[in-house]
């Protein structure tokens, strides 16, 4: 039988194995090596290094496993086990030689994700959490902060690389802004999700997310108390995701619903 805190292990191995490669193998004229989405929605070299890096440690450990990986290094496994894996969160932030981006990875054991690493290493921060265990950054547990006052509060947000979803997103803000504390845009949304955890932010929420964005983040929220979801009564998926502690989480997704910030 398949202990969480293996996959934990395997997950933070890979992971810091992968940081230790994009903070010391970054080259000095990093490039855009390909587009996604649309011309700024962009991969690097070290994106496909990274992901290489880290699905190769996996299949060497656990070969019958998937794989879900934001640069196509995506298959079928047979042990009920699927790695979901986004080898830099954060591109821009790293092409720029900005802080905030990480390595994320989550494993799902038949289609729950039981165990999530986002390791952060410009800032010298690993985050972790296992189903039913608890998260933490380091040896510190973690818990979300009190639940503000909604004009209190401050909030995380990212926006989309298409246009016409950033438009959109612009006028959600646009309305939102002045009913809060503040709202930041930092680039990496597992970062994001882990910073609702630590109590950094007391809310946070976007469109447009990929499983490989939130998967290892949204675990770690959940298990340091935040409740994480999309729209009213949904699961967080690519329409909509907020995480915000007890208190908070209702309002602001009441408020985003009325907002229509899961549609264009």
């Amino acid at each position: 039988m398949t202990r969480h805190e293996d996959l934990l292990d395997l997950a933070l191995e890979a992971a810091h194995r992968a940081g230790v490669l994009l903070r010391d193998g970054r080259p000095d004229d990093l490039g855009v090596a390909a587009t996604k989405s649309s011309a700024v929605d962009v991969v690097t070299e070290m994106d496909l290094a990274s992901e290489k890096l880290i699905t190769g440690f996996l299949a060497e450990h656990r070969p019958d496993d998937g794989f879900l990986g934001e640069e196509g290094a995506s298959r079928e496994g047979t042990s009920g086990v699927e790695w979901v894996i986004d080898p830099i969160d954060g591109t821009v932030n790293y092409l720029y030689g900005r802080p905030a981006w990480c390595v994320s990875i989550a494993a799902r054991k038949d289609g729950e994700t039981v165990a999530g690493v986002v390791h952060v290493p410009a800032q010298g921060e690993t985050f972790r959490a296992v189903l039913g265990g608890g998260a933490y950054l380091g040896e510190r547990r973690l818990r979300v902060g009190p639940a503000p006052e909604f004009p209190l509060a401050l909030l995380g947000t990212g926006f989309g690389y298409l246009k016409e979803r950033r438009l959109k997103q612009a006028d959600v803000v646009r309305e939102l802004i002045p009913q809060v504390r503040d709202i930041r845009r930092g680039g990496s949304a597992a970062i994001d999700l882990c910073d609702v955890a630590a109590g950094r932010l007391d809310a946070y929420y976007e469109r447009g997310l990929n499983p490989w964005d939130f998967a290892a983040g949204d675990l770690i929220a959940r298990e340091a108390g935040a409740l994480v979801g999309g729209r009213p009564g949904e699961e967080a998926s690519g329409e909509l995701l907020v995480a915000a502690p007890p208190g908070l989480f209702a309002p602001l997704q009441e408020q985003l619903d009325r907002l229509g910030a899961w549609h264009d």
